[in-house]
């Protein structure tokens, strides 16, 4: 039997296609050994749940792996392992440098059909994972502006085309019924591009008893099928804590705030609160 890895740490590099190539340190190279990506969750024992990548030698102590761009991934997060043979345990990976830069505001063809991303990351209890999206089409917002009435949201979208009545939909998830429109107008910048602002008024008229989460989604025309807007082009694998707006006031006794969730989707919560400027 193969003596198994005991420590394994991954540094990851990215380039700008979407390629990433992992460098493992390990006590001696194991030929025979890859590196498994498991869909976290029940998705990771159905078909295609799993992705194993050969291992190869890259120096002394070091192994390589290199997930092409074309290779494909369904979107969610996956924990990284190495396999070895004879062992009947994969090991998790650790995290270790990850030189993300060719990601930062990456563009992709404005014709593109679909958006994909990968972002290596740690998770909280200290492993290696990948946050991978794909949308067809996508919607992908830029700058927010936090205005005393309304956010001003900018963006391009991808894989479809503004057309007549296209418009912006603030949505409450669970209440088909709460349903706001704004609308959508082209802006400066390449094919696609776009800006929208969603006053903080309309979704604040009903009871706001909690926080709410108003999801905000672009219709290309009228009668057609929403994009969620998200933010994923970037090195930014969670935006929910690191991209924080101020608050402004939505209605007496009703605060409105700009804000990424976990997974990088653009929203408005709504919650009560005193009155602010």
């Amino acid at each position: 039997m193969t003596p198994a890895i005991a420590t394994v740490r991954a540094d990851c590099a990215a380039d700008q296609a979407g390629t990433i190539t992992f460098d493992l340190t390990a006590p001696a190279p194991a030929p025979a050994s890859v590196l498994l990506l498991r869909r976290r969750g029940a998705a990771g024992q159905r078909p295609g749940g799993t992705v194993r990548i050969p291992l190869s030698g890259s120096g002394p102590g070091r192994l390589r792996a290199v997930l092409p761009a074309a290779t494909e991934l369904s979107e969610g997060r996956w924990d990284a392992y190495v396999e070895e043979p004879g062992s009947e345990t994969a090991r998790t990976v650790e995290p270790g440098l990850r030189d993300l830069r060719a990601l930062v505001d990456r563009s992709p063809d404005t014709g593109a059909v679909s958006v994909s991303a990968r972002v290596p990351y740690p998770t909280a209890d200290g492993r290696l994972a990948l946050r991978c999206w794909v949308r067809a089409p996508h919607a992908e917002a830029g700058a927010v502006v936090v205005g005393r009435a309304g956010m001003t949201v900018e963006g391009v979208l991808y894989g479809v085309a503004v057309g007549e009545g296209a418009v912006v939909e603030a949505r409450l998830p669970g209440d088909r019924e709460r349903v706001h429109r704004f609308p959508l107008t082209p802006a400066d910048g390449p094919s696609g591009a776009f800006a929208c602002t969603v006053p903080y008024g309309p979704p604040a008229e009903g009871p706001v008893d909690g926080a709410q989460l108003w999801q905000l989604w672009l219709v290309p025309a009228a009668g057609t099928a929403g994009v969620r807007i998200s933010r994923i082009l970037d090195d930014v694998w969670s935006r929910g804590k690191s991209f924080v707006y101020p608050a402004r006031a939505a209605a007496p006794g009703v605060l409105a705030t700009p804000c990424y969730t976990a997974d990088n989707d653009l929203c408005l919560r709504l919650e009560p609160g005193p009155a602010v400027r």
